[in-house]
């Protein structure tokens, strides 16, 4: 998979250092923002915090001008955003491929680099279409108590839509939008206080906030975003009841205490310890076979690797050991929940394969026996995935995100799966499974190591 981006744009071999420090209060930024070459100009006059980083105006940009955020962009001071002697403040994944050098957006703060009336900031977005923008600070107003992060208090005509192929004059536009004059303060106004803008005081985990964001303004970003609403903030479950639900992960960490569990000159488990875990890992119990061999029972192999990747078991020396942290999740099932929580999305969020996680997430959550291959796969699209001849997300892409979070969840239930019933029916997910979903959506994931009184 990859990114649809545009030109190709040399390489320099040193970033200009042209940032200020951080003021020691922050303000509000009067803001004049104009869409460089437009005829007749379009711009927007806005408030910002002066703490806000890079990547927070980033948002906002894309909102009052109606942006979809489904291309690169970029900010510079000292020139233009391509300029080689400018300072170049770059989004994730402009960092991620290196091509160019720079500091991440979400690094920088607004005043670091916009200080008195007359400071420039350059932005662009789709270096395609090259939307540029000059960002100019009018004024430094004190920071009142009731002051929003970002609002417009002017400006004139409509944006050009994404994908227009760079259209700025007027009579060009009016083929693609409805009322090239159309200026609304109030409507941009509520795109800045979305659904979307208020989920991570609600607890909503960042990295889905900022899908989230970017999907708001899509065919589908009502549905996601409603989704999130619903799943609401989640409990936590009492301690029996995590123990009766997460025995499969305790029978390992049980049986690693001490000298840990042997292994077989090849890597394997034993066979004793294959038949005894066979008996509580639910995945295990509608497979076929004697399930005396660990490379024969492969639902058993998957799981108990699982538990090497997510760090609550080492092997050293022939020998399956735990860590600390799997000491602690040992000690504690409170622990263990975060942390498997936690563990359910993990890596890059920029990456196509941790974003389609987070949603397949986020479907099942929320719809737990839904079928969702069909909308995940339109929401990659619109976060700009494509497939590599550039034809849309097909529906088989996504498909392995919802299987593999189906299958992880699966192991949390009190009960082997039962062999007499539907196949597509083992793979239900319990309502404990359901609400671990729900809360590796939430802030509450998030593990610090320290285990809990209960």
């Amino acid at each position: 998979m990859s990114v649809v981006s545009g030109g190709v744009f040399a390489k320099r071999t040193s970033n200009p250092h042209l940032r200020h420090p951080k003021r020691d209060e922050p303000a509000i930024f009067r803001v004049r923002v104009d869409l460089n070459d437009a005829r007749p100009p379009i711009w927007r006059r806005l408030e910002l915090r002066s703490d806000l980083t890079l990547a927070a105006v980033h948002q906002v940009l894309q909102a009052v001008y109606d942006w979809t955020d489904s291309h690169l962009h970029r900010f510079s001071v000292g020139g233009d955003t391509f300029d080689m002697g400018a300072e170049w403040f770059l989004c994730e994944y402009d960092v991620e491929e290196g091509e160019d050098e720079g500091t991440p957006d979400a690094d920088v703060t607004l005043d670091e680099t916009l200080v008195g009336p007359g400071d420039v900031l350059h932005y662009v977005y789709d270096y395609g279409d090259n939307w540029d923008l000059t960002i100019r600070l009018e004024e430094v107003l004190p920071l009142t108590n009731d002051a929003p992060q970002a609002r417009c208090v002017d400006g004139q005509r409509a944006a050009p839509p994404d994908d227009c192929g760079g259209l700025r004059d007027a009579e060009d536009l009016a083929q693609v939008v409805d009322d090239p004059a159309a200026f609304d303060v109030a409507e941009l106004n509520q795109r800045l206080v979305s659904p979307a803008g208020g989920l991570t005081e609600w607890g909503v985990r960042p990295d889905l906030v900022h899908l989230l964001n970017q999907l708001q303004r899509t065919p589908v970003g009502d549905d996601f975003i409603a989704r999130t609403l619903a799943i609401g903030a989640p409990e936590q479950p009492d301690v029996p009841t995590l123990r009766a639900n997460l025995r499969a992960y305790q029978w390992f960490l049980d049986r690693a205490v001490g000298d840990g569990i042997t292994l077989t000159a090849a890597g394997y488990l034993k066979p004793a310890d294959v038949e005894a875990a066979s008996e509580v890992v639910p995945v295990v119990g509608d497979w076929i076979g004697k399930r005396n061999r660990e490379d024969l029972t492969i639902p058993l192999l998957e799981f108990r690797q699982s538990l090497q990747q997510i760090g609550l078991l080492r092997k050293y020396k022939g020998k399956l050991l735990l860590t600390k942290l799997g000491k602690a999740a040992k000690a504690d099932p409170v622990v263990l929940w975060r942390h498997l929580a936690d563990r359910l999305v993990d890596g890059n969020e920029d990456t196509f394969t941790t974003q389609a996680r987070l949603l397949a997430l986020l479907c099942l959550a929320s719809e737990p026996e839904g079928r969702h291959d069909k909308r995940l796969a339109e929401a990659l699209t619109y976060l700009g995935w494509r497939q590599r001849d550039g034809r849309p997300v097909s529906v088989d892409q996504p498909r392995w995100a919802i299987r593999e979070a189906t299958h992880a969840l699966a192991n949390v239930a009190s009960e082997q799966r039962d062999r007499g019933i539907p196949r597509i029916d083992r793979r239900a997910l319990t309502p404990l499974a359901v609400l671990m979903a729900r809360t590796a959506l939430s802030t509450q994931a998030t593990f610090d190591g320290t285990p809990s009184s209960g």
